[in-house]
């Protein structure tokens, strides 16, 4: 499994998570942040493939 896959399933998670607690708000966040990254990376590595 691709890491940036790994990192989007884990950002999702983390933003339903965020979403049902009492702490969403820093949970949501977290999973805005690593959707982004994993967002870049999968960009960065299409790049790398098609050079």
């Amino acid at each position: 499994m691709p890491s940036w896959l790994l990192l989007i399933l884990v950002g999702v998670v983390l933003v339903i998570l965020g979403v049902a607690t009492s702490i969403g708000h820093f949970l949501i966040w977290i999973g805005v942040i690593v959707l982004v990254v994993s967002l870049i990376l999968s960009l960065v590595g299409r790049g790398k493939a098609r050079v």
